[in-house]
């Protein structure tokens, strides 16, 4: 057994963890602290990292093969959440057209058109085309995309890496 090898998988996976749940807590900060709705791409974009953080801490305990799978796989979802922040962010843009679904509901129908009126009032519709805000003149999406390619890399580096 490498001992460093192994010692270099645990830290990885640490730091896997510790980012990607900071990422979503800064995420549910703006959302539930400052308002900010998120919109279905929002939301998918979460999922990586909701599955990064148990991937990175199982990284830390089991055996060193094991280890690396976890962090293959965390680096192979994160990958994917890349893609959809560059999807999103394009969306943002107006390089291409957003999801066509996307833009909220009122859940289930109302039986009235009074009440469908009166739902629609309190009824906050995000449209995935629009950004929600910008930092440095980079929406949102545009981070997570940076942030889950950044953490792709490092996953995925310190799986393959003898």
């Amino acid at each position: 057994m490498n001992t460093a090898a192994a010692l270099r998988l645990k830290t990885a996976g640490l730091w896997l963890a510790i980012a990607s749940a900071l990422t979503v807590g800064a995420a549910l900060v703006l959302q539930y602290g400052y308002g900010y709705a998120p919109c279905k791409l929002c939301l998918t974009e979460r999922l990586p990292y909701y599955a990064a953080v148990p991937l990175g801490l199982m990284a830390l305990f089991l055996p060193e093969r094991l280890a690396r799978i976890a962090l293959g796989l965390a680096a192979l979802g994160l990958l994917y959440g890349a893609g959809i922040g560059v999807y999103h962010a394009g969306a943002e843009w107006g390089f291409w057209p957003g999801p066509s679904d996307c833009g909220g509901g009122t859940g289930a129908n109302p039986g009235q058109v009074g009440d469908f009126l009166n739902s629609l009032q309190s009824t906050k519709v995000v449209d995935c085309s629009v950004a929600a805000l910008r930092v440095l003149g980079v929406s949102l999406a545009g981070w997570s995309a940076a942030i889950s390619a950044v953490l792709a890399s490092f996953a995925g580096t310190a799986a393959l890496r003898p």
